[in-house]
């Protein structure tokens, strides 16, 4: 196979395919969303899968604290997350144990918006780093007020990728997969759908 190497990435040498494939989609995503999070100190992730699990490694690399939100009586996920490294895991109604710096929603869930807004502090970012999202309800002002902001991602960068490949090595970020093969593809959604699985799925060919 040719490819043209503006379109391509160098990989960490020993790196296996199953391994970097994930960081080249959902951890592409979430560097950029964490990216535009700035310097803060305590981050928010609501949703903990294949995105999630890589963004913790490099924000705890980077000497951030973690904090994971998960759906409502998810403790499959919570400890999920605790064994990634993460400070603290509940769910999602519950209320940040502390004031948060900013907040990434991977969940696309559009209910998590004012939820995220309200655990920020004034100055907080919350970043929205899914594809699609259900409808965000009405929320009041006030939540967003005091220069909180929400963003959004929409892509990634050649810039975003040269820095999070060899930043990933550096950091020893392990992505936690489920290798399927090409013909179960189907089940592989339907198992990141119904939560079956930690990390990310991985097809082979």
């Amino acid at each position: 196979t040719l490819a043209d190497p503006r379109y391509c990435f160098p990989l960490a040498p020993g790196q296996s395919d199953a391994q970097a494939a994930p960081l080249l989609c959902a951890g592409l995503i979430g560097y950029r969303a964490l990216r535009m999070c700035g310097d803060a100190e305590r981050l928010g992730l609501y949703g903990f899968g294949s995105s999630a699990h890589l963004v913790a490694q490099i924000a705890l690399y980077q000497g951030r604290r973690v904090f994971a939100f998960t759906r409502d009586r998810d403790t499959a996920s919570q400890g999920f997350a605790r064994r990634v490294g993460v400070e603290w895991a509940g769910g999602s109604s519950a209320p940040a144990p502390e004031v948060l710096d900013a907040a990434i929603i991977f969940a696309p869930v559009g209910e998590l918006v004012p939820a995220a807004l309200r655990a920020v502090g004034p100055g907080g970012s919350v970043v929205c780093a899914g594809i699609h999202m259900s409808e965000i309800p009405a929320f009041p002002y006030e939540i967003l007020w005091e220069e909180r902001q929400l963003r959004s991602v929409a892509n990634l960068t050649r810039a975003d990728g040269e820095e999070l490949l060899p930043l990933a090595a550096e950091a020893g970020v392990e992505a936690v997969i489920t290798t399927y093969p090409l013909v179960e593809a189907n089940q592989a959604l339907d198992d990141l759908r119904t939560g079956k699985l930690e990390g990310s799925a991985v097809l082979t060919v």
